[in-house]
């Protein structure tokens, strides 16, 4: 098999990994329903244990994977791995006090249609991605796919801030983007468990002030703790750990657009559990997104962009 050759399946499989990742992350949506329906509780004190359940399940598998080398960790990296800490955990506050103010409609859009968009600028200043018109033309596929599954919002009321409501939104996009940029810093250089086991114990910790100062919750029914337990095992832990893997061989902005398969995979789940339909302009946008999908996977006409982006001291 030629080097080329390697390269495009390399990159495939890192898109498939990102793929289950973001197929992962499409259960959040039913699963935080369901925890609203079954108790009381709070956006904060649900994001608070997302990532505190996540850590020790993560702690765990890096040293049984790889032992003392999990600590090997060089310490000008941790400042990295710090910030994807930091942006986990203001992307928990951001998003989530968003929808407060603007809805989940107007947060949804704003903050899955505009990371993306953050992602293709960022890399391309710094880590010189480049841009080919097949990524460029699947970004549009997405971002209008997204949009179209999601809808616009029939009225918006000003008297909920709707200006801090977008602002905050723009914030947990750009927190999203900096996870992402700061991830594929790190991909070629440590196994995926080491930065995100690093991170979000970070983020876990600058969290819990933020919750306890909003008012955590402890209490839940069983169901509820199970449901808690699976969004920081599956879609936290195990969805962030594929993701990680699949950007070794994958462009930030092909990642971001992938991601995008959330809302669709939390529509499908959402007709599936709730009799949620989607209309006919969700269905032309399922479909725009499966098309972005598609884009992404054909091989391109030259070898995948594969370089390692160097990390400064």
């Amino acid at each position: 098999m030629s080097s080329q050759a390697m390269t495009r399946a390399a990159s495939r499989r890192g898109l498939l990994l990102i793929t289950l990742a973001a197929l992962l992350w499409g259960t959040i949506g039913v699963a935080t329903r369901t925890i609203y329906e079954l108790t009381d509780t709070n956006a904060i004190s649900i994001g608070f244990f997302r990532l505190a359940f996540s850590v020790p399940a993560l702690a765990v598998a890096c040293w049984y994977t790889l032992g003392r080398a999990a600590l090997r960790i060089i310490p000008a990296d941790l400042r990295w791995m710090g910030l994807i800490g930091v942006a986990m955990a203001t992307y928990q506050v951001c998003y989530f006090a968003a929808i407060a103010r603007v809805g989940v409609t107007v947060a949804v859009l704003i903050a899955l249609c505009t990371a993306p968009v953050m992602v293709a600028v960022l890399s391309a200043m710094l880590l010189h991605e480049r841009l080919t018109q097949r990524i460029l033309l699947a970004l549009g596929c997405a971002l209008v796919g997204t949009t179209l599954l999601v809808g616009l919002p029939a009225e918006l009321e000003t008297q909920h801030q709707t200006l801090i409501g977008a602002l905050l939104a723009f914030g947990a996009a750009l927190s999203y983007s900096t996870v992402t940029l700061c991830s594929r810093m790190l991909a070629g250089h440590y196994h995926p468990l080491q930065p995100i086991t690093v991170g979000f114990g970070f983020g876990a910790i600058l969290l819990l002030p933020v919750a306890l100062a909003t008012g955590l919750v402890l209490s839940y029914p069983l169901a509820g703790w199970a449901l808690l337990l699976h969004l920081g095992l599956i879609p936290t832990a195990l969805g962030y750990v594929l993701f990680l893997a699949g950007l070794r061989h994958t462009p930030a902005t092909s990642a971001s657009i992938v991601t995008l398969l959330e809302p669709l995979t939390s529509a499908v789940l959402a007709w599936l559990l709730f009799a949620e339909r989607l209309g006919p302009l969700g269905l032309i946008g399922a479909l725009l997104l499966t098309g972005a999908m598609l884009l992404l996977f054909l091989p391109a006409r030259h070898a995948v962009q594969r370089a390692e982006p160097a990390l400064d001291a």
